[in-house]
């Protein structure tokens, strides 16, 4: 029996590329391919790259390089890029990174197996010509579900899968294999995106917004609960967008419950939500739903409205305030989060100040802050009015040293407040650490218990919060809470 090929998925980027590498390798194993979780010891290294900013994209051409480097020293043979970088630049990466054997679009994903046996088998396969993705779509929203020819990452279809990659009940299992035994789980609500921010490229090369159908949506969360998952995340470039070509822009809140009521979910987060689309009914089910988390991860972007104005959006200081007070006067624990451009071109004294009186206002539990820089194919990026580099560093040292401040004044505010924390980790060097509610993977800190007795992962553990370390949080568990659930009901 000839040995089986085995293939390593390298994932970078955001949670979006974490659910497409899940698809790519639910199609890889279905065709029978072996996954391993070491690239060294990979027929085929899969790169799954980011292409937003230039940082990321120099993380996923290291990632490229130090893939390819294996091919000297072991197993690998074949290193292949996928992904937004992949897709956004196609050929010209190809020819860049010639360490790289093979770099495959978004089109050739329902293909991938039959793309990695032509490159392990020593052949070639043309890397694609970058094309607008946003005018593969019909103009107009409602017309969108019907182009089911347009490669749409993480939307694949429910399918009957192999023993081993299918549960064994529940619905049919969506085209995803998880790559980790965490808790927690991104699920795609959507994709692409209609706004036009003159820094943001995203939408030429993900494509105009689309939403997954509802019975996906839901079947997905299923099929993951049976996986063991206890936390699901949507994800999409806008949430609050959801539905919306489907012929009901209110579809998110009528979803939300339906998720949360699925066994064995004890935990629902929406991400990548638009301060200028929030709705008092989404709010209104993202601080009452029971095991809906009321967090909000609001793209805020500035608060001087000359900026926003510049970067094709919309508020201010005072309604971003208006409406964190709305979120906090239904739920006080609520979580926020955003992220924040500083030195955009024509960024003023003026409106720098405006921002921080923002951010002091804001009482924000994470912050995320970036130094402007040309995006290529943006508007941004042909605007005259640019800021040398060096003020554009002094204004991101300035905003970061006061978000770190800000943050972990945030923290100690929460001292004394009662948590549910999702235990991640326990061991016996690194303790135990879990996320409260107001905390996303990854991104907004985590939970530290005093002691690691009884805790499990994957369990919900109500604990008290007696300390901070910067922006995470110092608990201690209730001993009622470190109770099995059996004996709980004794």
């Amino acid at each position: 029996m000839p040995e089986r090929r085995t293939v390593a998925l390298v994932t970078l980027g955001c949670a979006r590329n974490e659910v497409d590498s899940e698809e790519l390798a639910g199609r890889l194993e279905a065709d029978g391919w072996q996954l391993v979780e070491d690239a060294a010891d990979a027929d085929v290294a899969v790169v799954n790259t980011c292409g937003f900013v230039e940082a990321a994209k120099k993380d996923s051409v290291d990632a490229l390089l130090e893939a390819n480097d294996l091919k000297d020293h072991g197993r690998t043979q074949a290193v292949v890029a996928v992904g937004c970088m992949a897709e956004r630049y196609g050929k010209e990466l190809a020819e860049a990174l010639p360490e790289a054997d093979g770099v495959l679009g978004f089109d050739d994903y329902t293909d991938i197996s039959d793309r990695l046996q032509t490159i392990l088998n020593g052949g070639i396969h043309a890397s694609h010509t970058p094309r607008d993705r946003r005018k593969l779509l019909p103009i107009s929203p409602v017309e969108r579900q019907s182009a089911s020819d347009v490669a749409l990452p993480g939307h694949g279809a429910p399918t009957d899968l192999p023993e081993g990659v299918a549960p064994q009940s529940g619905p049919r299992a969506p085209l995803r294999r998880r790559l980790d035994g965490t808790p927690v789980a991104s699920v795609k609500l959507a994709s692409g995106c209609d706004r036009r921010c003159s820094f943001c490229a995203i939408p030429s090369f993900r494509g105009s917004f689309i939403s997954r159908r509802p019975s996906d949506v839901l079947n997905e969360t299923r099929w993951l609960a049976e996986q063991g998952v206890k936390e699901i995340m949507l994800v999409s470039e806008n949430n609050t967008s959801y539905g919306k070509d489907l012929g009901d822009i209110r579809l998110l809140e009528s979803l939300l419950p339906e998720l949360a009521e699925v066994d064995g979910i004890e935990r629902v987060r929406v991400s990548y939500l638009q301060p200028a689309e929030m709705r008092p009914g989404l709010i209104d089910v993202l601080t009452s739903t029971p095991k809906v988390v009321p967090y909000f991860d609001l793209s805020f972007q500035h608060s001087a409205p000359g900026v926003l104005r510049a970067m094709r959006r919309f508020g201010d200081t005072d309604r971003f305030l208006e409406l964190l007070d709305t979120i906090r006067s239904k739920a006080p624990q609520a979580g926020v989060r955003s992220n924040f451009i500083v030195g955009f071109p024509g960024e003023t004294e003026a409106d720098l100040a405006e921002l921080e009186r923002f951010l002091n206002g804001a009482r924000l539990d994470a912050i995320g802050v970036f130094g402007y820089s040309d995006e290529e194919g943006t508007e941004a990026a042909t605007y005259e009015n640019k800021l040398d580099e060096d003020v554009v560093a002094e204004r991101l040292a300035r905003v970061s040293r006061l978000a770190e401040e800000l943050v972990s004044q945030r923290a100690e505010e929460r001292v004394g407040e009662t948590v549910q924390v999702l235990v991640e980790s326990v061991d016996d060097e690194d303790g135990a650490y879990g996320r409260a509610a107001h905390q996303a993977p990854e991104t907004d800190g985590q939970v530290l218990f005093t002691e690691r007795e009884g805790l499990v992962v994957g369990r919900m553990v109500e604990a008290k919060v007696i300390g901070t370390a910067g922006v995470d949080l110092v608990a201690e568990p209730y001993a009622g809470s470190l109770e099995c659930p059996e004996e709980a009901g004794r």
